[in-house]
């Protein structure tokens, strides 16, 4: 039976009266015999299993804090003596130097130095080192980067020159490089740079230490200690971007022959970027090991181990560099460890771009060809492709929050 009931002859509404057909069931019904129940094997097996389980699932933490535990016992412990805290209430020039160049330092990077403040300041965030267009904060102008001379606009004691011809050209960033040279430096110890990465294409900020003097000769035979270098891109970069950084080890007889493949070792963060936050960049330094670390001790990211002399580490005997054998400019010293022997002092930078290698060719739009004439050139002609993503304001350099080094041993 159905019952309509309706306001409006379009839209009737039909209610469905007649009896619903009961649902039936074919569900057996019949009480069947179940042998495995009885099966006492049966319950030991899942005796066993819930043994197993148990067994995991409390393994699981209880490797995690035996690693943990084993990695802080592990950890040689030093005596060690604060020689240096700034936490950036001032630019303290009796602990840094401001780096004045325009010729890219050897890598080639396509910013030069200068002391202006807007390139680094203190402010309550801490020291920022920020790269800014040439544009923006001389008055050079674009077609000057191109074919012209800074002449007299610059203030420190050095110039450049553009060539549209030549392909030569006025540095098109301009920005900072602080050091600690002949004031604070260590031979053994400690360092923690508390400190946010800058984002944006072709950045390069570093926190890094070099030896006071070449002992053992020109770079890198005197050592280079790289703590972190990162790079602005996006983290889609294929060579890693913002969200990864490298420890490096720079040591080699000739610049032809270093070594740093041997030892580096970079650090990836999962889900977050080293541009959203604040992190612990640290180096501890012995006579026998060096490692770097992010945040603490047991975040290891580089270790070298001094079991064996360096020479024989990197299988110099018998190289030849243009058909003369190289010289062993360490193991007179007797020190494994040589040339990491000796004071380092600590340099904090962000240069932009580089003809060295740091940004391969043919990765990640690169606009310009490390060994091309026109690298300069071609860098700052794709400005409006690699500008618009850097951070916006302080945002494209490197805030340094803190900076600590300790001397291993006693305070006398």
């Amino acid at each position: 039976m159905k019952v309509i009931l309706s306001l409006s002859p379009a839209y009737p509404n039909v209610i469905d009266l007649a009896p619903k057909r009961e649902f039936k069931s074919y569900l057996l019904t019949d009480k069947y015999d179940r042998p495995w129940t009885d099966d006492k094997r049966l319950s030991r097996i899942r005796y066993s299993n819930w043994i197993v389980w148990a067994f995991i699932l409390f393994s699981i933490p209880l490797i995690g804090y035996i690693n943990y535990y084993l990695g802080y016992k592990r950890a040689v412990k030093h005596d060690y003596c604060l020689v240096l805290e700034d936490n950036f209430s001032k630019l303290d020039t009796s602990v840094w130097n401001h780096e004045v160049q325009v010729n890219g330092f050897g890598t080639g990077s396509f910013d030069w130095t200068t002391t202006d403040p807007r390139n680094a300041y203190v402010d309550s965030e801490g020291l920022h080192i920020v790269p800014i267009l040439t544009t923006d904060s001389t008055p050079i102008t674009s077609a000057q980067i191109l074919n012209g001379d800074t002449g007299k606009a610059l203030l420190e004691d050095c110039s450049a020159s553009s060539n549209s011809t030549t392909g030569s050209v006025i540095p098109s960033v301009r920005s900072a490089r602080l050091n600690t040279k002949s004031k604070k430096s260590i031979t053994y110890g400690r360092v923690e740079v508390i400190a946010k990465l800058p984002s944006g294409d072709w950045l390069w900020p570093a926190i890094w230490m070099m030896p006071e003097t070449d002992t053992y000769g020109p770079w890198p035979a005197s050592g280079e200690i790289d703590i972190m270098e990162s790079r602005g891109n996006d983290v889609l970069y294929p060579k890693g971007g913002k969200d990864t950084f490298s420890s490096t080890l720079h040591w080699g007889p000739s610049a032809l022959t270093d070594a740093y493949w041997r030892t580096t070792h970079s650090k990836l963060l999962r889900r977050t970027t080293l541009a959203k936050g604040f992190h612990t960049y640290g180096l501890e330094w012995s006579e026998d090991y060096l490692f770097t670390y992010i945040d603490n001790r047991l975040q290891t990211v580089l270790y070298m181990n001094f079991k064996k002399n360096m020479w024989d580490f990197g299988n110099f005997a018998g190289a030849m560099e243009n058909q003369t054998l190289l010289n062993d400019p360490w193991s007179k010293t007797g020190h494994k460890n040589a040339p990491f022997d000796q004071k380092f002092f600590l340099i904090l930078n962000v240069a932009v771009g580089g003809r060295n290698g740091y940004f391969p060719d043919g990765t990640g739009s690169k606009p310009w060809v490390d060994d091309g004439t026109t690298a300069g050139a071609d860098f700052y002609k794709a400005k409006d492709q690699w500008y618009p993503t850097w951070g916006k304001g302080s945002d494209s350099g490197m805030i340094v929050k803190s900076v600590k080094m300790w001397q291993q041993g006693k305070c006398s």
